[in-house]
């Protein structure tokens, strides 16, 4: 077989039997996902491999895990490949029993704002949705344990158990209402820092202002001391009450555009280099994954791009 289509183009097949082993987790898996031998599926990849010049995956004691390589090679390929096998009579997610729902977990604000509306064509077309919230470093716990399939997370998981993909960086900012900007001297604030924001309250979503904390030292490299005035474990809350006048807040930027956008909101400083984080999809590494898992996270990938 050769390793290129007639027009120069990748093999289809092997493209379909690597999203399968991708999908399924393991070549066994992929084999019988599509209807192969697993020396076929076994071969297919490694032309493919060959073809690309780069390893797709690695063994693990039971099953496969996705190079980086292969995780890219999945994102850009899955909803193509869907669609032309859907035109072609069947997609390659049917299945002969019902899907059960994806367990989805991730901070709340994360999922209301971006990750769910992204999601929402996928409703229409048969995929269900179990949706849960809670910090990273506990639902990262619950994605080892089997709880969750996919989890956003905005820490770098640690370990070989679990595969991490970068999938946006949020930008902080520092903001308040317009009225408390006001009370602000911004050349003070500019040239003495921190000291022209003394007087003001400080919003958080937790005791130890984590987000105010790196702001203070990342923009003005010192250490933030003092205690909020209010605390809400919710940054949608918190940035409510910003609006309404209770004090300034350090915001993700994704958060918070549209009162920027409207006026509701201002940033207090632009600074050159602004904290930035990076948000991570993850799944477990080696388990037998489902069509409409892979559905969901190539889905995230994709809209990521705009996040």
């Amino acid at each position: 077989m050769s390793d290129r289509d007639s027009d120069g183009s990748l093999d289809l097949n092997q493209l379909r039997t690597f999203l399968a082993v991708h999908r399924a987790g393991s070549i066994t898996g992929g084999a019988r996902l599509i209807g192969l031998s697993q020396p076929t599926v076994t071969a297919q990849l490694q032309a493919l491999e060959k073809r690309l010049g780069q390893r797709l995956f690695e063994r693990l004691p039971r099953g496969v895990a996705p190079t980086a390589a292969a995780a890219e090679l999945a994102a850009r390929i899955a909803e193509p490949l869907d669609a032309l096998s859907a035109v072609a009579g069947r997609s390659i997610t049917d299945s002969d029993d019902p899907q059960p729902p994806v367990r989805l977990a991730g901070p709340a604000e994360l999922l209301a704002i971006q990750a769910l509306p992204a999601l929402a064509p996928l409703i229409v077309h048969g995929v269900r949705l179990t949706v849960s919230s809670g910090l990273s470093e506990d639902l990262l716990t619950g994605l080892r344990a089997g709880h969750y399939d996919l989890v956003l997370s905005t820490v770098r998981p640690r370990g070989r158990t679990v595969i991490a993909e970068a999938l946006s960086d949020e930008e902080f900012v520092l903001v308040a209402a317009p009225a408390v900007a006001g009370r602000i001297d911004t050349a003070r604030l500019r040239t003495e820092g921190p000291a022209a924001l003394s007087t003001l309250p400080l919003v958080s979503y937790a005791p130890d202002l984590p987000i105010l904390r790196r702001y203070w030292r990342h923009v003005f490299g010192i250490r933030l001391t003092g205690e909020a005035a209010v605390i809400v474990a919710d940054l949608r809350a918190v940035a409510g009450a910003v609006v309404a006048g209770a004090g300034i807040s350090v915001l993700p930027r994704y958060l918070c555009a549209a009162q920027l956008d409207s006026g509701t909101l201002v940033t207090l400083l632009d600074p050159p280099d602004p904290p930035i984080n990076t948000g991570f999809l993850v799944r477990r590494a080696g388990t037998d994954t489902r069509p409409h898992v892979d559905l969901v996270h190539a889905r995230l990938r994709t809209a990521a791009r705009t996040w």
